[in-house]
């Protein structure tokens, strides 16, 4: 079954986009990919989205129209990529709503009947709810296609993790199973270097400033034991507001992020991590994460076949194979629920709706292959 996986992530820069033919033999769910490309939001509608973001406030109209608007995106997304049987969409996270450590509701937005309309193909999407309503914090979900992904490393790899450095960052552990967002990625680098600090050049050319740093560290976020999951609810521009140099303020910036997800890494001993996401292109970033992570040996996905700017549309691909044959998409030990469940809401294509014979029995290993690249 060929699915077109799509997501704009917590970094809100645009849609990122993947096909992949699925089929499962022997317990083996292979992958074939056929397309991953990226879809800028047009300027105008990205100044919309972040200006609804906390600690703005907007008013229901203006939701209204962003669903609209978002929808109408993705559908063009989705329009740019080969034809596919299906689409899972996950829309753009406006609001993941916590208190206490509990996440009460989360909401994606963009109206998926745009994507269907356009496309003639099924939609699934609001994936994140179901989790939610099963206790859990519908994140990270990537953590599903995480462990399927480690289940094939060498056992010479010790203990293995996996890390997403995207606008916020998250770890998946592989024993025990466990996964959850560490804190900010690229979030709030990106918000003191709007769109984003190319190569890492501006936190190369500034110096860490050890008290901001210190300060910052402070968050009881990071006291938190897991599962957890965190937004830009908590970090909001007024983390970027200090008065620095712009490359100290970057630097500093860019060590928070290293020094958090590094602490993780020790806390769990992990000898190997994954690392994909727009922030493992960021090599000042991954230098600091190195020096702080060491011994810790990083590889990116791409050595895996997950290309590292693609891994999440990839994940969402299988979220929406795994839904369409009756198949939870969610470890329970990860995201917090009392149990694992089929995830989304399904929005018929131009046709009469026709899914495949459930499956009695998930996949066990996953194994991803093709020429992505081909396909931008």
């Amino acid at each position: 079954m060929r699915v077109l996986g799509l997501i704009s992530g917590t970094s809100h820069d645009g849609i990122d986009s993947a096909v992949v033919d699925w089929t499962l033999g022997g317990g083996v769910l292979t992958g074939t990919i056929a397309h991953v490309g990226e879809r800028p939001y047009e300027p105008g509608l990205r100044a919309r989205i972040l200006a609804a973001l906390p600690p703005n406030r907007v008013d229901l109209g203006e939701v209204c129209a962003l669903d609209t608007l978002i929808g109408q995106a993705f559908a063009g997304a989705a329009a740019e990529a080969p034809p596919c049987e299906l689409i899972c969409s996950h829309g753009q996270t406006l609001f993941h709503w916590v208190e206490d450590g509990r996440v009460r509701g989360t909401l994606q937005v963009g109206q998926p009947a745009w994507i269907a309309e356009r496309t003639g193909a099924p939609v699934v999407s609001d994936v994140r709810a179901r989790d939610v309503a099963a206790g859990g914090q519908g994140a990270p979900l990537v953590s599903y296609l995480d462990l399927l992904l480690m289940a094939g490393l060498p056992a010479g790899r010790g203990r293995a993790g996996a890390l997403n450095l995207g606008g916020i960052a998250n770890l998946t552990v592989r024993e025990p199973a466990l996964a959850y967002d560490t804190g900010p990625g690229c979030a709030l680098i990106d918000a003191a270097a709007p769109p984003y600090d190319e190569d890492g050049a501006l936190a190369a050319a500034g110096a860490v400033d050890a008290g901001l740093l210190d300060r910052l560290l402070a968050d009881p976020y990071y006291r938190l034991d897991p599962p957890k999951s965190t937004g830009k609810e908590l970090f909001t521009p007024d983390y970027v507001r200090a008065e620095l140099p712009l490359p100290d303020l970057v630097a500093t910036l860019t060590a928070l992020t290293a020094e958090t997800v590094a602490a993780e890494i020790r806390r769990h001993r992990l000898d190997t991590v994954i690392v994909s996401g727009g922030g493992a292109r960021n090599p000042t970033l991954m230098d600091m994460l190195r020096a702080r992570a060491a011994p810790a040996a990083f590889v990116t996905s791409d050595a895996l076949g997950v290309p590292a700017d693609g891994k999440e549309a990839i994940a969402f691909s299988l979220f929406g194979w795994l839904t369409a044959h009756g198949l939870a998409a969610t470890v329970p030990s990860c995201t917090g629920a009392s149990g694992a469940r089929v995830l989304g809401t399904i929005t018929p294509g131009s046709g009469p709706l026709a899914l495949p014979e459930p499956l009695a029995e998930a996949p066990v290993a996953i194994r991803l292959s093709g020429s992505p690249a081909a396909g931008r």
